[in-house]
């Protein structure tokens, strides 16, 4: 997902501040597709210049809500429907689980026990998240549904990170790390 298309999309719920969007990211995809401050208003000017969006008010401060165009509602359902995905996933906790081997055992152990913890602890957020949805907290419209559907592959992610954390406690190497010579 690019941030543009995020972006269109929770437009697409209502006008917004790019605090509120910022707020609306962390809160739904947190750890799974973070934005930052700075680039969400860099994206909402280039929306802005690209007429798919547009400032709906501006409030004190210069605060402003931005509202989708027909443009931009146009945009994102085109996203939605055509084009390639990207299903690239970059998860540093596997990246760094090939090098197990260079490690202390003892330092292994801790730093698994830690993803399970974080990953664990994450999924029970989402599962926290929803069951709020589930029980109506918020409403059931196509956009509650929808977001229901993210939060549960939160969930599911998580859990099954957790759980390969676990698992990896069972087989990661039990011995010493090899010597690695910096010498070729």
């Amino acid at each position: 997902m690019s941030l543009r298309h995020g972006l269109l999309g929770l437009l697409a719920e209502g006008p917004a501040s790019g605090y509120d969007l910022a707020r609306r990211f962390q809160e739904v995809l947190g750890q799974i597709w973070p934005a930052q401050h700075p680039k969400i208003y860099a994206e909402l000017r280039r929306l802005t210049d690209d007429g798919l969006i547009e400032v709906d008010t501006e409030g004190p401060r210069r605060r402003k809500a931005y509202r989708i165009t027909d443009a931009g509602l146009d945009e994102i359902r085109d996203w939605l429907t055509t084009g390639e995905i990207d299903h690239t996933m970059r998860v540093q906790s596997l990246l760094r689980s090939l090098f197990f081997w260079l490690m202390d055992p003892d330092d292994l152990r801790r730093r698994l026990d830690e993803e399970a913890r974080f990953f664990a602890e994450s999924a029970a957020r989402y599962r926290a998240y929803a069951d709020a949805k589930d029980r109506g907290e918020f409403g059931d419209n196509p956009q509650v549904r929808s977001m229901r559907v993210t939060i549960e592959a939160g969930v599911r992610l998580y859990q099954a990170l957790a759980d390969w954390a676990e698992w990896a406690k069972t087989v990661s190497p039990p011995s010493t790390p090899r010597d690695i010579s910096t010498n070729h």
